[in-house]
C-alpha cells in the first residue's frame, strides 16, 4: 500500500500551529446521534492544512469516547487520521508488535502500519495522561498544538 504521510510528515502536520476561531467553544457542544454524541471542528493551520477534530463520545458508557485529529488529503475529501485518542471500553492489539491492553490509549499515525495496508492510526500507546473525555481533549489540544484565540477569557475547559 502507498504511505499517504512519511512520519516526519506526520510529526509536522502534529507541530503545525492550529489557531482555534472564536467561538469555537459553542461549535463543540456535542450532539446525539444514534448511541452517542458527536461534533467536529475545521481548523485551517498556520501552514494552510486544513484539519478536522472529531469528538465522538458514547451516550451509555462514559468511557467510550474518542477525540479525534485528522488532516484533509490536499486535492482529495479523504481525511488521514493523524492521532486518536479513545477511551478505555475495549481491548486494542497492536499488529505488528502483538501486545494487547484494556486501558485508555493514543492511537498515531505510522509510516510502518500504512506500509502493511493497517489503518494509518493502528498503532496505539497506553496513557495515564487523562481519564475521562475533557481530559482526553485537553491531552488533544496540547500534543498537536492548538492555539485559543487572544480574545479567550477562560482556559481550554
Amino acid at each position: 500500500m502507498a504511505v499517504t504521510y512519511s512520519d516526519d510528515e506526520i510529526t509536522r502536520l502534529l507541530s503545525e500551529r492550529k489557531p482555534l476561531p472564536n467561538g469555537w467553544r459553542g461549535r463543540m457542544t456535542l450532539r446525539r446521534k444514534r448511541g452517542h454524541e458527536e461534533r467536529d471542528l475545521v481548523i485551517i493551520g498556520a501552514e494552510g492544512g486544513e484539519f478536522r477534530l472529531i469528538l465522538r463520545q458514547s451516550s451509555i458508557n462514559p468511557l467510550d469516547f474518542s477525540v479525534v485529529l485528522a488532516v484533509k488529503k490536499p486535492q482529495s475529501n479523504q481525511l488521514f487520521r493523524l492521532r486518536r485518542h479513545n477511551g478505555k471500553s475495549h481491548q486494542h492489539i497492536n499488529k505488528i508488535e502483538g501486545d494487547a491492553f484494556y486501558d485508555f490509549h493514543i492511537h498515531m499515525a505510522t509510516q510502518r502500519y500504512q506500509e502493511i495496508g493497517a489503518r494509518e492510526d493502528f498503532y496505539a500507546e497506553v496513557t495515564d495522561r487523562y481519564s475521562d473525555f475533557d481530559d482526553a481533549l485537553a491531552c488533544m489540544m496540547a500534543d498537536a498544538n492548538f492555539e485559543t484565540p487572544d480574545n479567550d477569557q477562560r482556559g481550554l475547559f
